[in-house]
C-alpha cells in the first residue's frame, strides 16, 4: 500500500481556521481542571490574542481576568459558560510597547486557578523594517525646492530693505514668501 502523502505531513498540515489560536483544555485531566498550552503565549502589537477553550466534560463556568493588562489591552474580565468549546478574543493595542501580562483563569467557582503569561511582541513585518534605520541627516537629492529658493530671495530683499529703507523691497519680500508658500501648497499630491 503506497500512501501519496506521508502520514506525518497530514497530521502536521493542521487547520488554517485555528491558526494563531492557543488552546486551553477544561475538564480533561479532572473535574474543573484547566490544562494550559505548553508553548509560550505570544500576542502581536495591534493584533488579537485568541484563546480557544475546549471542554472535555460537563459544562463549566470559567472566569478570565487580568489585573496587569491595562498597558496592552482594554480587556479586564470575562465570565464564560462553556458547553463544548468557545473562543475568547483579546485585542492588543496598536500604540503599546513590548511586554508581559498575565491572564488568570478560574474554574469551579474559585476552586481551581491557573495563570497564563502572555508575551506582547512587535509584529514580524515591523521587526524587519526596523532593522533598516533611517539616516540621521536628510539626504539631499536633486535641485533645491522652489520654496527654499523663494525664501532665500525674500530674505535678501528684506535684509536690503532694512538697510536701504526702500518700501518696495519690504512688500516684494512678503509677496515672494506668499507665492512660494501657495505654490508649494497647491503642488502637493
Amino acid at each position: 500500500m503506497d500512501l501519496v502523502l506521508p502520514v506525518m505531513m497530514l497530521v502536521s498540515a493542521g487547520n488554517k481556521e485555528h491558526e494563531g489560536t492557543y488552546e486551553v483544555y477544561l475538564n480533561r485531566s479532572g473535574i474543573n481542571s484547566i490544562d494550559l498550552p505548553r508553548e509560550k503565549i505570544v500576542a502581536e502589537i495591534g493584533g488579537n490574542l485568541r484563546i480557544r477553550f475546549l471542554n472535555r466534560g460537563a459544562p463549566i463556568h470559567i472566569t478570565i481576568t487580568s489585573s496587569n493588562a491595562g498597558m496592552f489591552s482594554d480587556f479586564f474580565h470575562e465570565n464564560m459558560y462553556i458547553v463544548d468549546d468557545s473562543v475568547l478574543t483579546i485585542p492588543i493595542r496598536k500604540e503599546c510597547q513590548e511586554g508581559l501580562f498575565d491572564l488568570e483563569i478560574i474554574s469551579g467557582y474559585g476552586v481551581l486557578k491557573s495563570q497564563l503569561p502572555v508575551m506582547v511582541i512587535q509584529p514580524v513585518n515591523l521587526r524587519v523594517t526596523a532593522a533598516e534605520e533611517l539616516p540621521l541627516q536628510p539626504v539631499a537629492r536633486g535641485r533645491p525646492h522652489l520654496l527654499m529658493i523663494m525664501m532665500g530671495i525674500a530674505l535678501i530683499m528684506y535684509s536690503t530693505w532694512l538697510y536701504t529703507k526702500i518700501e518696495f523691497l519690504n512688500v516684494a519680500s512678503f509677496i515672494t514668501l506668499i507665492i512660494g508658500a501657495l505654490y508649494t501648497w497647491y503642488r502637493q499630491q
